[in-house]
């Protein structure tokens, strides 16, 4: 992968830091973005490279980032959105919104339009989006995808961002196939790692033995996600949402009726200032 350049967002811990570790040791210029400077400064100095800070709670924080990135790189070759969580639904971003939608799927949306300039062309782009089986679980309302207007359990707003990712993946292969650029979410499994430490729920099943039944290390998971940005296969895989390597991960029915994509993309635009 030498000569490759590859952002990875959530790479400060977890399967991200993995994931940047392992394609980097593979000759790639990984650009670590994470929201702790200590964190992402301390991840990028053991992997050998960039670091970049931005907390996904605040759209200025992402406009920021995006551009020092663009001032950084003439290319991306691979944009890996995998910076998300679960979060308290209670806890409202800097712009009032839920924050699993914001930080899971807004700002990933937001970042990635403002890297267009640096994706695709001649030498072509990979998007890949972290998303979850979890996406089963979610319900995309478009009257009020943000949930401005009200107050979803965590679990249900968490399910929804992951649905929505995959919504954004649908929909920018529909937009951006002319600009060479292919789009894939996958569900890396459930990883041992922080992930759902605000959630009781989360909390009962990953501090228990049944967090080694159910769930695998955040080295198994991030295989997929190296594998996918390290992958150069043509544009037919465009479009697929991937269960860790399987392309047949199961899709929540609502992302397929007409009208969901483009009206979640549309008011997604209207949400981060794009529109």
């Amino acid at each position: 992968m030498t000569g490759r350049t590859i952002v990875v967002t959530g790479a400060s811990d977890g399967i991200g830091k993995i994931a940047a570790r392992t394609l980097a040791g593979r000759g790639a210029d990984v650009l670590i973005v994470g929201r702790s400077p200590e964190k992402t400064a301390a991840a990028a100095s053991e992997i050998g490279g960039r670091s970049f800070v931005a907390d996904f709670a605040s759209f200025d924080d992402v406009r920021r980032v995006a551009e020092e990135i663009s001032n950084s790189v003439d290319h991306i070759d691979v944009l890996l959105n995998n910076a998300g969580g679960t979060f308290d639904p209670k806890n409202r971003t800097a712009e009032g919104h839920e924050p699993n939608v914001q930080i899971n799927h807004l700002s990933p949306f937001l970042l990635t339009h403002l890297l267009l300039d640096r994706l695709g062309g001649s030498a072509g782009s990979r998007i890949v989006n972290t998303s979850s089986v979890g996406n089963l679980g979610g319900r995309i309302d478009l009257q009020d995808i943000a949930f401005d207007a009200s107050s979803p359990a965590e679990f249900r707003a968490y399910c929804t961002s992951k649905l929505m990712n995959i919504g954004f993946t649908y929909g920018a292969t529909a937009r951006w196939a002319d600009r060479n650029i292919t789009s894939v979410a996958v569900h890396p499994g459930a990883v041992r790692s922080n992930f759902g430490h605000d959630n009781v729920l989360f909390r009962l099943i990953y501090r228990t033995p049944l967090k080694y039944a159910m769930s695998i290390s955040a080295e198994s998971g991030a295989e997929p996600l190296v594998a996918l940005a390290a992958d150069r296969s043509d544009a037919e895989i465009s479009g697929i949402y991937y269960s860790r390597n399987s392309a047949r991960g199961r899709v929540n029915g609502q992302i397929d009726k007409p009208g969901i994509v483009d009206g979640l993309w549309t008011e997604s635009e209207k949400l981060v200032g794009l529109a």
